[in-house]
This record gives structure tokens, C-alpha cells and sequence, in this order.
């Protein structure tokens, strides 16, 4: 039994990752949402994990929280799901950038959050997010050249570093940043991967709105 806790769809990029995930590894799992930052909402999170975050993995009897730790263990747990690519070097580097964006990013982050139901070119943009973007951006571009030939994701198929850049992908997508050809090929592809797709017509349809996520 495996039952994915998250945010809400609009907004919670952590979620996001966890969810693209589970779904790849094609199991069958209920889906719990606790919608941020409203009144019950910690005490409501609380109840799944001890962090009172989200998302939180609960596979029987065992709970697992943080999207970097669900995305290891359903990597075990599925290992033909191919989460990570299967050569060593590939391995090796796409769990470095996968650490990378876990840990970095910050100025984007701030300025720019994830929001699927907004277009807002040219806001957010803070000389502090430049840099940001530059580094993603060439972190893409290494990746499709080095590992990508089998297919249009970093590392050719769908793997666990897609599903940790796919919210910043939608963030340049929301916030019109201009970028090479590379990486605007990149966001296509994640922005027509069937789970993404899945996930935003399910964020189009909630009701909640997060003032501080609306980037007024």
C-alpha cells in the first residue's frame, strides 16, 4: 500500500518531484492533499510525518519524508523503473546535480515560486536569479550533451533529475525567462511528459489560493 501525502498542486515544487517520481515507477498509490498554508494545515501535516512537511511517502508500515529520500527509496523499491540511468558515470552525475538543485538555487526559489496557473513575464527577475538561471542552464546543456542522445530528457530517458528540475522548468515557462535552444527544448519536453500533464490539469481545477505564491 503506498500512499504519496502532498501540497497543493499549483504550488508545492517538493511535491511535484515526489509525485513524478511514484509516477514513473508505474505503481498504483493513493494520493492524500493537504492544502498549505491554511489554518489546520501543520496540524494536518503533522499527522503524516514528524517534519510536518510535505510530500511524505507511507509504504505499510514505513513513513518516508523529504522528496530527496522518496525518490531514493522508490529507486530501490523499483529499480526497473530506471530513477537513476544505468551506466555508472550517468549514475553518478545526474545524483550530483540532483543533489545541486536539492540544496541550491535559493534566489529562484524566493523570487520565482512555482505557481502552474500564472503567466508572469519578466517578474522575479532579481540580479541575484541570474546567476541562478545560468547555472541550470548549463547544467541542462552538459546533460543533453553528454548523456541525452536516447531521448529528450538529461539523461535520454525520464530519471529522478528530471523530476527534480521539472519544477524549475515550469518556473521559467511562468516567469518568461528567455533561454538557448537547448533548454527551451528541455521545458517542452517536461511540460509534455504524460505525468506532468496529469498534474497540471489537477492544479487548474483547485480552489486554494497562496497570497504569498501569487507574485502580486
Amino acid at each position: 500500500m503506498l500512499i504519496l501525502v502532498i501540497g497543493n498542486k499549483t504550488y508545492s515544487s517538493w511535491s511535484l518531484r515526489a509525485w513524478l517520481a511514484l509516477h514513473q515507477t508505474g505503481l498504483a498509490f493513493e494520493e492524500i492533499l493537504v492544502p498549505l498554508s491554511q489554518p489546520g494545515s501543520r496540524a494536518a501535516l503533522l499527522n503524516h510525518s514528524p517534519a510536518g512537511l510535505v510530500p511524505v511517502l507511507k509504504h505499510d508500515q514505513l513513513t518516508v519524508w523529504e522528496s530527496l529520500a522518496i525518490i531514493e527509496y522508490l529507486a530501490e523499491l523499483c529499480p526497473a523503473a530506471g530513477l537513476w540511468p544505468g551506466d555508472r558515470d550517468a549514475r553518478a552525475h545526474a545524483r550530483s546535480i540532483t543533489a545541486e538543485m536539492h540544496a541550491g538555487f535559493r534566489a529562484l526559489r524566493q523570487n520565482m515560486p512555482m505557481n502552474l496557473r500564472k503567466s508572469l513575464p519578466g517578474r522575479g527577475m532579481t540580479p541575484e536569479v541570474g546567476p541562478d538561471i545560468d547555472r541550470i542552464t548549463a547544467i541542462w546543456r552538459a546533460c543533453r550533451s553528454a548523456f541525452g542522445g536516447g531521448g529528450p530528457y538529461l539523461f535520454g530517458a525520464f530519471s529522478a533529475a528530471d523530476a527534480m528540475y521539472a519544477p524549475v522548468a515550469t518556473r521559467f515557462r511562468t516567469y518568461g525567462v528567455e533561454l538557448d535552444p537547448v533548454s527551451a527544448a528541455y521545458v517542452e519536453a517536461i511540460h509534455d511528459h504524460p505525468g506532468f500533464r496529469a498534474w497540471q490539469e489537477a492544479a487548474a481545477q483547485e480552489p486554494w489560493v497562496i497570497e504569498e505564491d501569487e507574485v502580486a
